[in-house]
């Protein structure tokens, strides 16, 4: 642009306007925290949410669209939260309480309080009049589909437990962790390419631009999470301390997921309620603990060996009912959600 415009834009009425705006933002923001990067948060959590229901209209299926797309969306703050601390050469202790918190936030109460309210029947025992073969079949291939998720959420957790073993988790365990992830989703992509092959069906072209949304979401999430954690003091007295921000993060970082659990068993969606929150489950274990420690060395904190139990008798239970039963019954979800009331008390009040 030629100097002479660009001195003619800087004494312009408009110019003078915008500045004045920026500036005013700019002293507004900081004064308006936490309340500005909470709204930011929930905004874009909802942005993400409002494109996922529609790539499901589209064509990708209810266990898919939640162990392929949902993961990234709902669990995209906590890998952001892995990567800003390990840039930052932050505590990752916090990272692990941030991911434990998430995981067993996602396996028992935002699981357990849905089947108490809604119920989750994934494979109904009985069908309704007039459901043919197809929608069985249907059926059958979501509950297999995520009964290899709760395996996989198992076998990750168990490995954590085991490279956690030595009271820590370095650059090499790491590796591990993260290449797990990566072979993990590498299968789910062959999995949607094989099943679009074999059902003769190909994407429309308009998903990308609700992945792009997505992503957009996926950003305002990073920005909102970068501001609460430069907000939060380093110290002072209560449990709003940075010394908790482990806690208060996985705390926050489950309310997309509760969004996705509450409005899809409200839509008797369970295939996609459990999906979503054991995919969002792998985004933490193995991935974010495994992308700290490329960054830094984790000590692994006392709580620790209850989280990971908690986890594993989770998915157990889970795996239980779903394989057996096709659904949770309402009394398994009401023993999860308390399962988790404990688990709060004993690693952040206890």
């Amino acid at each position: 642009m030629p100097a002479v415009v660009l001195d003619w834009l800087k004494t312009s009425a408009w110019y003078k306007l915008v500045e004045t705006y920026l500036i005013m933002a700019q002293t507004a923001i900081p004064r308006a925290e936490p309340g500005f990067s909470l709204a930011l948060f929930v905004i874009a959590s909802f942005l993400m949410i409002w494109r996922l229901g529609a790539l499901e209209r589209k064509g990708l299926e209810g266990t898919v669209l939640g162990t392929v797309i949902m993961p990234y969306a709902s669990g995209f703050s906590n890998l952001m939260f892995a990567f800003i601390l390990g840039r930052t050469s932050g505590d990752g202790a916090q990272v692990l309480e941030n991911c434990l918190v998430n995981n067993v936030t996602n396996l028992t109460l935002l699981i357990g309080f849905p089947a108490l309210v809604w119920s989750l029947t994934v494979f109904p025992e009985k069908q309704k009049p007039g459901v043919g073969r197809i929608a069985s079949r249907a059926h059958r291939l979501n509950q297999l589909s995520l009964l290899l998720t709760l395996l996989a959420a198992f076998f990750f957790t168990g490995v954590l437990w085991a490279l956690a073993r030595d009271a820590a988790i370095d650059f090499s365990d790491g590796l591990v962790l993260v290449g797990l992830f990566v072979f993990w989703q590498i299968f789910q992509v062959f999995d949607v390419l094989k099943q679009n092959v074999y059902r003769a069906r190909s994407l429309h072209w308009s998903l990308l631009w609700d992945v792009i949304l997505v992503i957009c979401g996926g950003i305002g999430v990073f920005q909102a999470i970068e501001r609460l954690v430069t907000w939060i003091p380093r110290t002072g007295p209560g449990l709003l301390v940075f010394s908790n921000i482990g806690w208060l993060s996985g705390l926050l970082m489950v309310l997309p997921n509760a969004l996705l659990a509450f409005y899809y068993a409200w839509g008797k969606r369970a295939d996609i309620v459990y999906s979503s929150q054991v995919g969002d489950g792998h985004i933490c274990i193995p991935m974010c603990i495994g992308l700290y420690a490329l960054f830094g060395q984790i000590r692994i904190p006392a709580y620790f060996n209850l989280g990971v139990l908690i986890i594993l008798v989770a998915c157990l239970i889970h795996f239980f009912f779903i394989s057996i039963f096709g659904r949770l019954p309402r009394l398994i979800g009401l023993i999860l959600s308390l399962a988790y009331a404990y688990f709060v008390y004993k690693g952040l009040l206890g």
